[in-house]
């Protein structure tokens, strides 16, 4: 392997790219794998912060190496991205779906979660707005120490929900929440409209949510820093963070969990 890293580090990477798309060579495949292979580590790390005990470190870095091997199977050099941005959003993707496909989230807490949504959907449809801590809990019925430990006990499912959000539109085409920040390519003018239109509604809804709750969506999903990281930037513990970080993802899958089902309709 050493061979082919002193070989293929001589050659100008975009060059390099063009010559797998056409070749698809095993040996530059291999060299992109081995180059690459330590940004799997580094998204496993910042996924794992904030997750539960059971969530093995070693389990996260081989779901993501299935992106890594995804990403460099299907990057275009000719689009505006690099591939490092391009290949993160992969890896982190393939960790959330294997995250999901295991089912680590015991039942009761999921519930509890569909249950925080649908309360918080239906009073900011009623109220037209977002609505205040003590509202919801007085929905719940629970006390706000007990809502409190709600939003704790669930954080761990928000960590991944958001991949949960599919856009059904043509041929059954779909589009998570993290595929609307990469630039879309090798895509028909019909299909590339629509994922501009539904990343328009996203951030329509990110707009929409209190001020607090917009930073750590911003901070976590675009600028990839930690709940820890957010919780320096922001002064506040990182406990808090994942409680606003819980109460953001249940508005947006709420908002955009109507926009789903109007799209499906289509």
């Amino acid at each position: 392997m050493s061979r082919l890293l002193d070989k293929y580090n001589q050659i100008d990477e975009t060059s390099l790219w063009k010559e797998y798309r056409a070749t698809k060579k095993p040996e530059i495949r291999s060299y992109l794998v081995e180059k690459y292979s330590p940004l799997v580590k580094h998204v496993a790390g910042r996924v794992a912060i904030g997750m539960p005990q059971n969530v093995e470190f070693d389990d996260l870095v081989s779901y993501g190496v299935f992106g890594l091997l995804d990403a460099i199977e299907k990057f275009d050099p000719a689009r505006e991205i690099k591939f490092k941005t391009y290949a993160m959003t992969r890896i982190r993707g393939s960790i959330f779906d294997e995250l999901r496909s295991v089912d680590w989230i015991p039942r009761s807490i999921r519930q509890k979660a569909k249950q925080l949504e649908q309360i918080i959907g239906m009073l900011e449809n009623k109220e037209g707005k977002p609505v205040e801590d003590e509202v919801i809990a007085k929905e719940l019925g629970v006390s706000m120490e007990e809502y409190t430990s709600i939003l704790t006990k669930i954080s761990g499912t928000s960590l991944v929900s958001l991949n949960d959000i599919w856009f059904l539109g043509d041929e059954n085409d779909e589009v998570s929440f993290m595929e609307t920040l990469e630039s879309p390519s090798n895509m028909n003018p019909d299909v590339i409209i629509e994922r501009e239109e539904i990343k328009n509604v996203i951030v329509e809804a990110i707009k929409t949510l209190p001020e607090k709750e917009k930073k750590v969506i911003v901070l976590y999903y675009y600028e990839d820093l930690t709940l820890k990281e957010i919780g320096e930037v922001l002064e506040v513990t990182e406990s808090r963070i994942s409680q606003l970080h819980t109460k953001a993802v249940m508005r947006l899958r709420s908002k955009l969990g109507k926009v789903k089902s109007v799209v499906t309709r289509k």
